[in-house]
């Protein structure tokens, strides 16, 4: 599946938590997720990880195990509330960075681990959650190469009980600034949805900003297979669920059907 010379697709969205356990055997046993990848690599920036592939999107949850990471920064100044990063692969990388540099979004580390390149912009500068472009050569097709999911990612993906992360819920005080802001760094035009909320359409996730009192990436929706049945698995881990809706990981998972 060959794309347009210009796209840009969520790739990963990246949650941050104390410790990974247990986060990951809650997300895994309650959304019905596979573990496709533990990266050695972040060790060196204080950190371990694990992913799962919600279909063609990498769910990331990083924790530190050692003081004075960025990532230990951020839990102790959201105290814990908020996604950490969202993740696009796009065709240009560093061409979506100097666009993003000259709004004065800094960039803030760019990582080359060919075939993979990604360029990471700084959180303050974004606002709410670190944005990170990225390319992989060969990996136009969603189900091709990636290698921050491992060498074999695609075997892990489970669609029996959650089939897609379809939208991501960002809040600020000023939902349809923020909006804009991050529409222009992406290169997506913001619109509204049907509730009114002001909204940037990917191709494959939308992103909804709503009011809030700080600018935080605040929930993820996924369509599920069987949200009652979700609901009863968040409820056997000792979630509190509202609605459809329980809190895990610093964000609100939201169900749909």
């Amino acid at each position: 599946m060959a794309h347009a010379p210009h796209y840009t697709r969520l790739r990963q969205i990246c949650l941050v938590a104390p410790h990974l356990e247990p986060l990951i055997s809650d997300i895994s046993a309650i959304m019905g997720l596979g573990v496709c990848y533990r990266d050695g690599n972040v060790a060196k920036y204080g950190l371990e990880n694990a992913l799962l592939p919600v279909d063609t999107i990498l769910l990331e949850v990083v924790a530190p195990f050692q003081p004075g990471t960025a990532a230990g920064r951020f839990i102790d100044k959201t105290n814990g509330r908020g996604g950490y990063m969202a993740i696009f692969c796009c065709d240009d990388p560093d061409a979506r960075g100097a666009h993003a540099g000259a709004m004065g979004v800094r960039t803030a580390n760019v990582i080359d681990h060919a075939p993979y390149h990604g360029v990471q912009l700084h959180p303050r500068d974004c606002r709410a959650a670190f944005i990170e472009f990225n390319h992989t050569d060969g990996s136009d097709d969603v189900l091709g190469p990636y290698p921050p999911a491992g060498p074999d990612w695609q075997k892990s993906i489970r669609k029996d009980v959650t089939q897609a992360l379809v939208g991501v819920e960002m809040q600020s005080p000023e939902p349809a600034e923020l909006a804009e802001h991050w529409g222009k760094i992406i290169g997506v035009a913001a619109g509204t949805n049907a509730a009114g909320e002001s909204e940037l359409k990917l191709p494959n996730c939308s992103f909804r900003f709503v009011k809030g009192d700080s600018e935080i990436m605040s929930g993820l929706t996924f369509r599920v297979a069987d949200p009652a049945k979700v609901r009863n698995a968040a409820k056997a881990k000792g979630y509190k669920m509202s609605g459809d809706s329980f809190d895990i990981g610093g964000v609100t998972f939201q169900l749909s059907a």
